[in-house]
């Protein structure tokens, strides 16, 4: 009987390898152990000497959708930013976004606080993932990319 580390044969009779036929000596003809720091001179040039506080990804399908954004003061998983890859603008979904504070539970009185609120609202867009569709952000008058369903990573 053979021992474990040798070739073995399945059920179907196709020869499964082992380590101790694979030859370690020669490298993978698609390994580059240059590539990591072409990489980061490719991300330098595409940032053009700016900074950033994250790589933004879709968390659907880990597509980058922003390599330079600015991350938000309050709600530290949001952020926003004016260049993006790999996103789309669904011009036919426009959303209502309020701007003023939200008053909930509390009546209006009258129909001019009801005014002011629709004053004080914006419409934006959302944003989504070239690749999968899920939907990232969203994108609003002053053409300011705001995401909030993104995974971060270090710039």
């Amino acid at each position: 009987m053979d021992s474990p580390t040798n070739s073995q044969k399945t059920a179907c009779f196709v020869t499964v390898s082992d380590d101790d036929e694979i030859d370690y000596s020669i490298k993978a003809e698609f390994y580059d152990s240059d590539l990591d720091d072409k990489d980061e001179l490719w991300m330098a040039k595409k940032r053009d000497g700016r900074a950033s506080d994250a790589v933004l990804s879709c968390p659907a399908c880990f597509t980058t959708v922003c390599l330079e954004c600015q991350r938000h003061e309050q709600y530290v998983t949001q952020y926003r930013a004016v260049f993006v890859v790999n996103c789309e603008v669904d011009k036919d979904n426009a959303l209502q976004h309020s701007t003023a504070p939200s008053k909930a539970g509390k009546r209006r009185r009258n129909s001019e606080e009801k005014e002011t609120h629709s004053a004080d609202s914006e419409r934006v867009n959302s944003v989504v993932c070239s690749t999968c569709s899920t939907e990232v952000g969203v994108f609003d008058s002053e053409e300011i990319y705001h995401f909030f369903n993104v995974i971060p990573s270090e710039p």
